[in-house]
């Protein structure tokens, strides 16, 4: 017989909902309190663009949170829908993959089984959809796969004490990485099927008693797996190797509290938009590690999970965890000129 796996995950995601209230109390004390703690901190202090990054924000879709329906990661596709992840436990339903139409219309595309957590996903150029499930059912915890006009099937296993979040394809389409929050480690899985391998393990990748997940979103960029770390603040970059063995862990920036997933303004571009969950923020992350904030709370954001760029267009999922549980997905301008700083290479 199943044994019953609602607790495990829910315990999960709920310290999320305590994470966003936790990080933003912290912020605030760092920037009242001119202490010696504040001034180690001071990197975290963020610049302002003389011209708005991002414009004429909107809400793209409206979700239902007590419905299960909190938006925690993003696709575009190349006909301009997105999928989009829904977490489900942490309202105790079951979690969906969907598909907003660029009309902002939704249809769920998969419906998961209650008590477990859909994550990171992504996309290959023939279409197959990948995604992370995270369960304490040893038989549904992994990475799984949707071909189109198919059926989900799982191709890799994962732990069930663990938590895949962020996930990526490399540009050949053979290997896909999964940032573990639980773990400290970074998953090589391949598309193919088989067994997962824990490519990276390491200190950077932690959590903290205080903040217990740690490496959270995840992209393939350059020939380089990048991860944020929620916990840290970070985000890193990690070369892959000739051998496919990770590289020298190098830190983009420490001045991300509360960073969750991120994205590219392209495939040449080192520019990053990260969502910072705890402040209600969105950051633009300069090359030379300087930031600045782009969105906050008055533009609608709440609870920001992840970003996903194509062409000028910026889109934001919003998990909806604090009150008014305002689950959402936006759309937003990027305006060129106001990147042309000179560190926007």
């Amino acid at each position: 017989m199943e044994t019953s796996i609602a607790v495990p995950t829910a315990t999960l995601l709920n310290k999320r909902f305590r994470l966003a209230a936790a990080i933003a109390a912290t912020a605030a004390v760092l920037v009242s309190t001119p202490s010696a703690s504040a001034s180690a901190f001071a990197s975290t202090a963020t610049e302002t663009s003389p011209k708005p990054v991002v414009t004429d924000v909107k809400t793209l879709a409206s979700f239902d949170f007590t419905a299960g329906d909190s938006p925690e990661n993003i696709t575009v596709n190349p006909d301009n829908s997105l999928t989009v992840s829904m977490l489900g436990s942490v309202a105790g339903k079951r979690p969906a993959l969907v598909r907003i139409a660029p009309s902002g219309r939704s249809q769920v595309i998969v419906a998961g089984q209650p008590g477990d957590t859909f994550t990171g996903n992504t996309r290959d150029r023939g279409g197959n959809i990948y995604y992370n499930v995270a369960s304490s059912n040893s038989a549904r915890a992994g990475v799984w796969t949707l071909p189109p006009g198919g059926t989900p099937r799982r191709i890799v296993a994962l732990p069930t004490d663990g938590l895949p979040n962020g996930l990526a394809l490399d540009p050949a389409g053979r290997t896909l990485y999964a940032a573990d929050s639980n773990k400290a480690t970074v998953w090589s899985v391949p598309v193919s099927g088989g067994k997962a391998t824990a490519w990276l393990t390491d200190p950077t990748l932690e959590g903290d008693p205080s903040v217990p997940l740690g490496a959270n979103g995840l992209r393939f960029h350059k020939g380089a797996v990048w991860v944020s770390n929620l916990a840290k603040g970070t985000l890193l970059r990690i070369p892959v190797t000739a051998t496919g063995a990770p590289g020298r862990i190098h830190t983009v920036t420490s001045s991300l509290t509360g960073v969750d997933d991120f994205t590219f303004l392209n495939d040449r571009s080192d520019v990053v938009f990260a969502a910072q969950n705890g402040l209600n923020q969105v950051a633009l992350v300069h090359p030379d590690g300087t930031t600045e904030t782009v969105l906050t709370a008055s533009d609608g954001l709440a609870s920001p999970t992840s970003t996903a760029v194509r062409g000028n267009r910026l889109y934001v999922t919003n998990a909806g965890l604090a009150e008014p549980h305002d689950a959402k997905v936006q759309r937003g301008t990027i305006d060129p000129a106001a990147l042309n700083c000179g560190r926007t290479s």
